[in-house]
């Protein structure tokens, strides 16, 4: 039993280092085109999206449990949360590759959605315009 639960522990922190080599160590496994197409964002704007909410939201800090080991990392979450926005797909999709279940991917996303609006929604996002409307109500009809 105890040789099964240090596999898994060690498994988690296997998986979090393929995810760092495959797109985050200055080598990377894919190259900038690929990390492009797979999170529909440049590298440098993904990487001030985690850093800004790892450090202002606290649902993104990494963090010890009960049990003293570290959690999920904010690349981890924000990932998931980006490539559910990216693609549609659901909560489960990602859960062998970054080692989180579908309730806890869709506590990412909502966190997620929460923490750009707080950041950045003063100066990304804005009212709608009446041409904004116009155009809308004219790609509708």
């Amino acid at each position: 039993m105890l040789n099964f639960e240090i596999h898994i522990h060690q498994f988690f922190y296997y998986q979090v280092g393929l995810l760092w080599n495959d797109y985050f160590r200055e080598h990377p496994t894919y190259p900038r085109e690929m990390f492009r197409r797979r999170f529909r964002m440049n590298k440098p704007l993904f990487l001030r999206i985690v850093h800004r909410l790892s450090n202002e939201v606290s649902y993104f800090e990494h963090r010890r449990n009960a049990h003293g080991r570290y959690g999920l990392s904010a690349l981890q979450k924000c990932t998931s949360a980006i490539c559910m926005l990216a693609y549609g797909q659901s909560g489960d999709t990602y859960d062998e590759y970054l080692r989180l279940g579908e309730s806890t991917a869709l506590l990412c996303l909502k966190n997620f959605t929460y923490g750009i609006i707080q950041l950045f929604g003063d100066e990304y996002l804005r009212r709608h315009t009446p041409d904004d409307f116009q155009r809308l109500t004219h790609a509708f009809c």
